[in-house]
């Protein structure tokens, strides 16, 4: 216990050594206080893109059927939806060069129509258009690579319009011989 004792001895003296810490000054009635520091708020950080979806390649196809059509303006490949989800068209406007996509359902004012295959994600304008039914159109030239992608994408492709439900598609040989019509 001697021994701890010239070690306590030290601690205390080097304590008393220390410096007081000095209390913030008192304000009187002719005085203001003093104000704390002003921090800045951190700049807020740009918005994250949205998360792209990896699950639509394990998610269930749309039940349904696709069909083809051969018209005087071009051909069209129709997939038909059986549970009333929607359909879908693309139809080859060979005068024009150009390959309109088709998504069933009603919007209000352009939206954003998202195709998603498994090498390519892409947006495309789609307007409302109304013919027989109502739908979503976008269109994209005859030699666009994504059209290559919907048709060989481990046999499935995804189309998403803003407020319409996702449709889920197998890529059938409708597919390719529409996109080859066109070329």
């Amino acid at each position: 216990m001697k021994a701890g004792l010239p070690l306590l001895a030290l601690a205390a003296a080097l304590t008393a050594c220390a410096p007081a810490a000095k209390a913030p000054p008192v304000a009187t009635a002719g005085t203001p206080a003093p104000r704390p520091p002003v921090v800045a708020a951190p700049a807020r950080p740009e918005p994250l893109p949205a998360p792209v979806d990896m699950h639509w390649m394990d998610a269930p196809l749309t039940p349904g059927a696709w069909r083809y059509h051969s018209h005087d303006e071009g051909t069209t490949a129709l997939f038909l939806a059986t549970d009333r989800s929607g359909g879908f068209m693309m139809v080859c406007e060979r005068a024009s060069g150009r390959m309109l996509l088709w998504r069933e359902g009603t919007i209000a004012g352009p939206r954003i129509m998202t195709i998603r295959t498994e090498t390519a994600t892409r947006t495309l304008r789609a307007a409302p258009k109304m013919e027989t039914m109502p739908y979503a159109a976008a269109d994209t030239a005859a030699g666009d690579p994504l059209l290559d992608a919907m048709a060989l994408s481990k046999g499935r492709f995804a189309v998403e319009v803003e407020g319409l439900a996702p449709l889920i598609l197998p890529s059938h040989a409708e597919v390719s011989r529409v996109i080859e019509d066109c070329r």
